[in-house]
């Protein structure tokens, strides 16, 4: 497994090092109190509350989901990726420092989230504004989590309990149960308490080199095993790496998942539900270089 996450760190980290964000804390706070309020307008209606019930996906009739050009010039909502949330070790190499969020740090970004009055969504939230432009609260934000890491658990997931805040979780299956991963149980704990969980593989296999038995290894057994756990349907997918081909996608729409995630690289304008942008919240970042970072990235 520490050959696994080596190589989940080191692959991912290339995608990463293609933004810079250079211009962030050059900004003065005046253009971007501007900036920020322009373009969190588009998300909600005049008040601050979501849709009281927000739709299946799969209930939606396909004449009422908009053209895949209407989804893709829908204002991005803001979606940030953690995967270890554990202080540094000596051992850390400076780029898995990128995806190891030390504790204090990672509590203090959930403040500022919280503090800026940020209102965290999920998936079907976000469906149902891509497709149909269903408001979303002011301010929204999406958290999600890869790779099954313990600490999500036990130290994530109270820090957001704390400010009401719900999100992803991109589950592994090969690593449930094992040590420093959660358990099957903690996985079902998660779903129960209003969380989703996502597809994220078996072992994080690279989805461009799948053949052959590859899908139902890799897709089908876990996606089973997962509904198995939680008792609801899997219907979100997060591509290990954020790597992802054009011949995926209709894989994933045959096997029922109606949307899937990538890092930080540019959408595909034909199947942007396909290919929904996510930021790598970096262990270096100060509250305030995130919330920069995520204003100039989305």
């Amino acid at each position: 497994m520490h050959s696994l996450r080596s190589t989940l760190l080191t692959a991912a980290t290339t995608l990463v090092a293609t933004f810079t964000f250079s211009s962030c804390e050059t900004k003065s706070a005046a253009a971007s109190e501007v900036t920020d309020k322009a373009k969190l307008a588009s998300f909600s209606s005049k008040k601050d509350t979501a849709a009281l019930s927000t739709p299946d996906p799969t209930s939606i009739p396909a004449s009422k989901i908009a053209s895949a050009a209407t989804i893709y010039g829908r204002e991005q909502v803001p979606i940030l990726c953690y995967h270890q949330i554990r202080d540094w070790r000596p051992r850390d190499s400076r780029r898995a420092k990128d995806y190891i969020v030390p504790v204090e740090t990672f509590r203090q970004q959930i403040k500022m989230l919280a503090d800026s009055g940020y209102h965290s969504v999920l998936p079907d939230q976000l469906y149902a504004y891509l497709t149909m432009g269903v408001p979303l609260p002011s301010k929204p934000v999406m958290l999600t989590f890869d790779d099954t890491d313990l600490d999500q658990f036990i130290v994530a997931k109270p820090e957001l309990d704390k400010y009401g805040f719900k999100a992803v979780y991109f589950v592994m299956t090969v690593s449930l149960g094992r040590p420093h991963y959660m358990s099957r149980a903690q996985v079902k704990e998660l779903a129960d308490a209003g969380n989703v969980i996502g597809s994220h593989t078996w072992d994080h296999h690279n989805v461009k080199k799948y053949q052959g038995d590859d899908w139902a290894t890799q897709i089908d057994k876990p996606t089973k095993q997962l509904e198995e756990i939680t008792g609801k349907p899997v219907k979100y997918f997060a591509y290990p790496f954020g790597l992802w081909n054009p011949e995926a996608i209709p894989e994933l729409k045959k096997r029922g998942f109606v949307s899937a995630f990538v890092l930080s690289e540019k959408r595909d304008q034909q199947e942007p539900l396909y290919t929904v942008r996510r930021l790598i919240a970096s262990g270096y970042w100060s509250p305030r270089t995130l919330h920069n970072s995520m204003m100039n990235s989305f």
